[in-house]
């Protein structure tokens, strides 16, 4: 079996989230919006997955709206917003180190004559509350920034972020699709008034998300055909897939504190040993307070993506970044709105740990990886043959 660190970009289906599902794939098929006994059936076990998931965020089982995944309840908030609004010039804020649901919905939106101010983060990944309340005016709409980052794993000041956005009446969205079972969520403590979350990054099955919906939020649905979920998102219900969330939903209260002190010993244990082994490398933002699970490495000299096929052929899995960008033929907009330059973005892995990972596979990585590196390094027409040892961790 590989050795599996990459959990950014999907974890694997809990097994008690599968058993959860099975019956409903089998036997409990029928739709959840029939009013005969089976549909009923249907119907309850999709209530129930609601309650658990909006006892994982602190919400109101009324005010979860199942979507896809993420992607589509980032595209649900934030468009739901603008079609909302009835203002003749509307305005966003959101940053530079968005996930590409939020970056490239805000950029549609620009076509269309919304104005937005995309604010940078500095050399860690954290956007200043300062920078977020210059880029208010009378237009802005929507304020919509993420909690954890997927390729940093740097943790934004939303709680703070939530009070401007409600001293300002302005609606606040969070994609907290990468903290969402890795970091204790409050949405009333955050003040969010929308918040995304993906089944799929906690255990869950793929294909299947939310977005809390704060009471009396104005929001318009961006698809039209029924009045399924409150009239947020028309469609069958995916019951089997949502019964599968709910189960990962309660999965992760459960465990979120255990699992949170182990992944980040092992984390913190991988991240060490590489920097005392690999001479130059570099660890992208870690200075600021990041989720258990991830570190972002520079590695000068290596190519981000040749680094993780040489690894992928030595059965460790992990990615040069998000996962909705493989094959992408420019650099993480991540890794340049933190100020790193074109060579060195395109020379950094992502490893993401998850509730899987174990200490024997630590350690077998942390065996691997340097000799890997070594080995592309000599490959390597612009990197010298000596570097100095002592560089190690990011300043």
């Amino acid at each position: 079996m590989p050795i599996y660190l990459d959990h950014n970009a999907t974890t694997p289906v809990d097994p008690a989230v599968l058993d959860a599902m099975l019956p409903f794939l089998r036997d409990d098929f029928a739709n959840a919006s029939s009013v005969h006994s089976p549909g009923q059936r249907a119907r309850a076990a999709v209530d129930e997955a609601r309650e658990s998931v909006a006892a994982l965020i602190g919400a109101k089982p009324a005010e979860i709206v199942f979507t896809s995944g993420g992607t589509e309840a980032d595209n649900l908030a934030i468009l739901g917003v603008i079609k909302a609004s009835n203002a003749p010039n509307k305005h966003i804020i959101s940053t530079l180190i968005e996930h590409h649901a939020v970056l490239q919905t805000c950029q549609a939106l620009e076509k269309e004559g919304v104005a937005v101010t995309y604010v940078a983060p500095d050399a860690n990944g954290i956007i200043s509350l300062d920078s977020v309340r210059r880029g208010l005016c009378d237009e802005t709409v929507l304020i919509s920034v993420m909690h954890a980052n997927n390729e940093l794993g740097t943790i934004q000041p939303i709680e703070e972020i939530g009070r401007i956005a409600r001293q300002a009446r302005i609606p606040f969205h969070v994609d907290a699709v990468q903290s969402v079972g890795k970091l204790p969520i409050d949405v009333r403590e955050i003040g969010a008034d929308l918040l995304s979350l993906s089944a799929h990054k906690f255990y869950g099955p793929k294909g299947v998300g939310a977005l809390y919906v704060r009471s009396a939020s104005h929001l318009e649905p961006i698809f039209r055909g029924g009045q399924h979920e409150r009239g947020m998102r028309p469609g069958t219900e995916n019951v089997p897939a949502i019964v599968g969330m709910g189960k990962a939903a309660q999965l992760a209260r459960q465990h979120l504190a255990e699992d949170a002190t182990r992944i980040a010993a092992l984390r913190d244990r991988l991240e060490s040993a590489l920097c005392e082994s690999i001479p130059g490398i570099r660890v992208n933002g870690e200075r600021a307070q990041r989720v258990c699970n991830t570190t972002n490495i520079t590695v000068p000299g290596a190519s981000g993506e040749s680094l993780v096929i040489a690894l992928d052929l030595q059965g460790i899995a992990c990615s040069t970044g998000a996962a909705c960008s493989s094959g992408a033929i420019e650099p993480s907009h991540v890794l340049l709105a933190i100020g790193l330059g074109d060579v060195d973005a395109r020379s950094s892995v992502r490893f993401s740990l998850g509730r899987t990972t174990t200490v024997a596979e630590i350690e077998q990585a942390i065996g691997v990886i340097p000799a890997v590196v070594e080995r592309l390094r000599a490959l390597s027409p612009r990197f010298p043959a000596t570097i100095p040892v002592a560089v190690g961790r990011a300043n």
